[in-house]
């Protein structure tokens, strides 16, 4: 009778180990490590966690910020070493190293080199500001990774890569990486199915042969691909044609598009055509007021009654930052008109869109054709309402 009530009232000490693992792996990790002095059986359960996040809630939590203090190096470095050490998981499920503070680099390599040479890693996040962190050899030994984040990384692989033959998931945001490396790590990541790139402005110094024929080549499992303005102009030199010669596989995109541009526009409509599967779609509008690279002299208008342009799995269509320039507008309804199963179609507006220009829009969307008798059109203002944008 003791024993069962002892058991009621300390009821955590009993949880099991897939609960326990759980909770810890959504807490911060100065707060897992403070579950030690629940229990005796939770003395040592962090040290098993899966999920090993070192950010700035932890510099928060060791820096208390007082006026004229600097941020202690040493200490953070020291926290960091102390919880790996110590850490005896077989496996971990996320190692997150998302800490924007100069001088702490040289500190990543050891991380990195401890971590590849103890235990299995499955999501790795290494985001830093301010100047680029080149990834070291440790890195490429990381053969469990099944998804990578980089921000601010120099990618250059050594001469005996042969790429991760788990991954899944690769989100790169300023990496630098050559055109030609790129290709050669999406040749050798077999079962790649997520792809996000962001905001690589730099020119590369070559001959630009990859383009979005030759990534998805290289990527046949992909179903998921994000690319900014930098990338797509990248990867939409030269167009493309009407219609890849093989189907894709893609069911989510979220591309950002300039429809005065050629390239560009084939891009996307190449990518819509060779994608039957589609079931999510998004574009972010930029420089469509701007006098373009290359006059795009494809006219939607004509593309209504194109057979090859089908939209027969499209659930959601999204616009961000619409002004409602005749382009634009003429775009979104040639995208409502193939999509007969539209649920949802959410138009963000533009900034500087006034209140006179916000009148006109609800007018003439209202009058706009829809393949999809059920499908919501939804008009936000940008400036009235904050969003957060989930890529997969």
């Amino acid at each position: 009778m003791m024993k069962t009530q002892c058991r009621s009232s300390d009821r955590i000490s009993y949880l099991p180990e897939n609960i326990i693992d759980t909770i810890l792996t959504r807490m911060p990790i100065r707060d897992a490590l403070r579950t030690s002095v629940l229990s005796k059986k939770w003395r040592y359960c962090w040290m098993t966690m899966p999920k090993l996040v070192f950010d700035y809630k932890l510099v928060r939590a060791i820096y208390s910020g007082g006026i004229g203090q600097t941020f202690d190096i040493s200490k953070f470095i020291n926290a960091v070493f102390h919880v790996l050490l110590i850490h005896s998981g077989p496996t971990i499920l996320k190692f997150d190293l998302a800490v924007h503070k100069l001088g702490i680099l040289n500190a990543f390599d050891q991380f990195l080199l401890y971590v590849s040479r103890r235990t299995s890693v499955k999501d790795l996040i290494i985001m830093t500001s301010n100047t680029f962190y080149k990834l070291p050899t440790s890195f490429f030994s990381l053969q469990g990774l099944e998804s990578i984040g980089l921000r601010h990384c120099n990618f250059e692989p050594p001469v005996t890569f042969n790429g991760f033959n788990k991954l899944r998931s690769v989100f790169f945001e300023n990496v630098q990486i050559s055109a030609k490396e790129f290709q050669h790590f999406l040749l050798n990541c077999p079962l790649l199915e997520k792809i996000a790139l962001f905001d690589y402005e730099e020119e590369y110094v070559e001959e630009n042969s990859f383009k979005f024929a030759k990534l998805f080549q290289c990527v046949p499992l992909i179903h998921t691909l994000v690319s900014s303005k930098y990338y797509i102009k990248f990867l939409a030199a030269g167009g493309m044609p009407n219609k890849l010669p093989t189907s894709l596989h893609l069911k989510y995109v979220y591309l950002d598009v300039c429809l005065r541009e050629q390239d560009v526009i084939s891009s996307a409509l190449c990518i819509i055509r060779s994608s039957p599967n589609l079931e999510q779609l998004c574009f972010l509008m930029y420089d469509n007021e701007k006098l373009p690279v290359q006059e795009s002299s494809i006219k939607f208008d004509d593309l209504q009654d194109d057979l090859s342009l089908t939209l027969d799995h499209l659930k959601h269509f999204e616009i961000v930052s619409f002004s409602n320039y005749v382009s634009e507008m003429e775009f979104l309804k040639l995208m409502l008109a193939k999509s007969p199963v539209l649920k949802i179609a959410r138009i963000e507006l533009k900034d500087k869109v006034s209140i006179g220009g916000e009148l006109k829009i609800l007018r003439d969307m209202n009058y706009l054709p829809r393949a999809s008798p059920s499908a919501k059109l939804i008009i936000e203002c940008r400036k009235h309402c904050s969003r957060v944008l989930r890529f997969w």
